[in-house]
């Protein structure tokens, strides 16, 4: 059977790009092939089909090739497919000619040098939605970028791009009844995120403004994105903000805000029927443009306190009966799901809009961890997962001295590829099916130029591409690492400026109470890896040890480890202090109220043994919204020489150093003696990733250590473990 136009004008593309060599030779076993996503079933026969390469990727069915719609393939998946690989031919078999796409990309990631290995794989999803997201308001991406994404997303199996379109970055398509949006807000004075949101000069400035930054898509540009789109069996979702993060609209539009005035509000008046006649009409018009389903009308991050004193709202709140401003939010967020559901399309939003009770028809994206995700699931919604801590692709990727700078936290490829959408532990198995996917955020925020954005989404959105795809219990790390690096040149190939992978390493621990040691694992993103390493704290050479099983430390060690090639070592060298110190495992009490929030490893984290890494986010740094006042029972009257705790700053999400450290020592846990005041050395305004170790050395005899550390910013501190020796 013949494939579709549509599909004939996409493979021609990958004429080029397809025939790229992913292995050195023809492959051997499974791994070998290097697929990305890995298929649900894959047998290597032996041999291969000799193939020209123009006929692989002319889009045509032909002598070798042979393509078959047939029903029940994949228990009628509609992405299901079978390929068969023989040395006399291909058969491509699915149910819809999505199924047979995506065998097409598979396949073409098998060619290599004329030959395709005889195999045979059965192969479909393991989630419908597999998305990436793109914030195009903070910082605007014209089309040509967005196309050259869905390029990449396509031969992938992603399915799903989401469109962030309105922020108060700026507004970013044309709109017919409310021209002013572009006219007025879709340019402002400043190309810096930082500078424009932090400045004096917070302003949009009308279209045609020398120097003016921003820029917009005009529904052409939209409905060609769209077509594009879909050709690769992608659908574009659409978000248009309310009623938060909507500074833009309010500039144009003042009379939709609670004070009638522009830059003064960022949320909409939910009591002002206006409000509502303009997201009608917008969703009107981004419905004309967007066949998809979903429509995201985003419901995150209001900030609700124009709504406490608005009469408007007030009146609004009395005669519905309302008991707080989150019922505001739903007010308008189910009027939404209602216009949309009438007009034959699916309410999406972030996970606050089950903030004063979920409209009947939502979808949730859970980007705040899985609890939003798991409650509405429990309720019978639907759920997309996008937790923060694994899916934010704005966040850094490798250690911040070595990367742009980036709004914060840390999310390695590895990291990213551990996620499990199904909380398993949390839903029965009829909960669970509510799950419909996976998808990764790009914020722009610091994202001003399409290699920066390129640089952040890849490789790991080829992690996520699996994480959707690949069932789980096929998913391995140590799998996934080599296919991974073989995968790099293809993507620089096809013109991503992608990451290249870190020369760092991984530092995990796993801490032996019962043996009194720590067991200390390192692992390198890139394949292969030569890892040498000391424990003293000297720079590795080529005679120092090589790596080959954890460590196992019982006192006190530093370790330095780096990879090395052809005899050189490659970027910085690992470094990590390990302590089985004295106070591990021995009770803490806290004089302040702790932060539920941030809690790490509970009650004795700041004695586990873990060391915290280069995010908060990690579980080993415990977090405070006030002073960190605690002391440690070491059980008896102990000989002490020395006691430190380190703290991180990362001013981007409110994390400061304290201003100052103290130790105490006490005999009785009542009367404490103060050894010691340590003042921080790092500037609260330095925007870098920074840590700062407080030590006091001495000699003393006590049973009580105490340790207080000042809070003299506003936002968190963090500390990690208290070391004593």
């Amino acid at each position: 059977m013949s494939l579709p136009e549509q599909f004939r004008k996409y493979v021609n593309g990958w004429l080029v790009a397809g025939s790229l060599c992913l292995f050195a030779c023809a492959p051997k076993s499974v791994q070998e092939t290097y697929l990305i996503p890995r298929p649900a079933e894959t047998r290597l026969t032996g041999g291969v089909c000799p193939i020209d390469s123009a006929e692989l990727f002319s889009g045509q069915p032909s002598e070798r090739i042979k393509l078959v719609l047939e029903d029940n393939i994949g228990s009628g998946n509609p992405e299901a497919y079978q390929l068969l690989v023989t040395s006399g031919g291909i058969e491509l078999r699915a149910n819809t000619d999505a199924g047979l796409f995506y065998g097409m990309q598979t396949l073409r990631q098998l060619y290599h040098d004329g030959n395709v290995p005889c195999v045979e794989i059965t192969d479909a999803p393991r989630f419908r939605y597999r998305g990436l997201h793109l914030d195009v308001s903070r910082h605007f991406f014209p089309k040509e970028e967005v196309m050259k994404l869905l390029d990449v997303m396509s031969r992938y199996k992603l399915n799903r791009l989401h469109m962030h379109l309105t922020d108060a970055g700026g507004w970013r398509f044309e709109s017919d009844k409310y021209p002013k949006l572009t006219r007025e807000t879709a340019f402002r004075t400043e190309s810096d995120w930082r500078k424009w949101w932090d400045g004096k000069d917070r302003r949009y400035l009308p279209e045609g403004t020398p120097g003016a930054y921003g820029g917009y898509f005009t529904k052409e540009d939209l409905r060609a994105i769209v077509a594009y789109a879909a050709e690769r069996h992608i659908e574009v979702i659409p978000e248009v903000e309310f009623p938060g993060h909507s500074e833009e609209v309010l500039a144009a539009y003042p009379e939709l805000s609670c004070s009638g005035k522009p830059y003064v509000n960022g949320d909409f008046c939910i009591g002002n029927e206006r409000s509502f006649t303009f997201m009608e009409d917008i969703l009107t018009e981004v419905m004309e443009i967007f066949p998809s389903p979903f429509i995201h009308v985003g419901g995150d991050e209001a900030g609700k306190s124009a709504w406490k004193t608005c009469p408007k709202c007030q009146a609004l709140m009395r005669r519905e009966g309302m008991k707080d401003v989150d019922e505001l939010q739903s007010y308008m967020i189910h009027h939404a799901d209602s216009f949309l559901t009438a007009k034959g399309r699916h309410l999406i939003g972030w996970d606050e809009i089950l903030q004063g009770g979920l409209a009947p028809e939502a979808t949730v994206m859970s980007w705040r961890g899985e609890e939003g995700g798991i409650k509405a699931a429990r309720m019978g919604h639907d759920v997309v997962m996008t937790p923060g801590n694994y899916m934010y692709l704005d966040f850094y990727q490798a250690d911040p001295k070595t990367q742009p700078y980036a709004i914060g936290g840390y999310t390695p490829i590895k990291k990213v590829y551990s996620y499990d959408p199904i909380p398993a532990d949390s839903l029965t198995e009829e909960e669970q099916r509510h799950i419909l996917g996976v998808q990764a955020n790009t914020w722009t925020e610091y994202i001003q130029t399409a290699d920066h954005l390129e640089y952040m989404m890849f490789p790991r959105a080829l992690a996520v591409a699996e994480i959707g795809w690949t069932p789980q219990a096929l998913r391995d790390w140590d799998d996934f690492k080599p296919r991974l690096n073989a995968h790099i040149p293809r993507l620089q190939a096809q013109g991503i400026n992608c990451f290249t992978l870190s020369d760092e390493l991984e530092v995990t621990m796993k801490v032996d109470t019962t043996k009194r040691q720590i067991a200390v694992k390192l692992d390198a993103e890139k394949y292969p890896a030569e890892i040498r390493y000391t424990t003293d704290g000297t720079s590795p050479t080529t005679a120092s040890a090589l790596y080959e099983s954890p460590i196992t430390v019982t006192d006190s060690a530093r370790i330095v480890a780096a990879i090395f090639r052809d005899g050189t070592p490659q970027g910085t060298p690992t470094q990590k202090s390990i302590d089985y110190h004295r106070a591990i495992n021995r009770p803490v009490h806290y004089y302040n109220k702790l932060y539920s929030g941030y809690m790490a490893g509970g009650m004795n984290a700041l004695v586990d043994g873990y060391r915290g890494g280069l995010t908060y986010l990690d579980g080993h740094w415990q977090g405070y919204l006030d002073n960190l006042d605690c002391s440690i029972d070491m059980g008896e009257s102990t000989e002490l020489r020395s006691v430190s705790v380190r703290f991180m700053q990362l001013i981007g999400p409110g994390v400061f150093q304290p201003g100052e450290v103290e130790l105490l020592t006490s005999d009785d846990g009542e009367s404490f003696t103060s050894r010691g005041v340590v003042k921080t050395t790092i500037d609260p305004k330095d925007p870098d990733l920074s840590f700062q170790t407080y030590s006091f050395e001495g000699n003393w005899k006590a049973r009580y250590v105490r340790m207080k550390a000042k809070r003299t910013q506003g936002g968190f501190i963090f500390a990690d473990e208290i070391v004593v020796w």
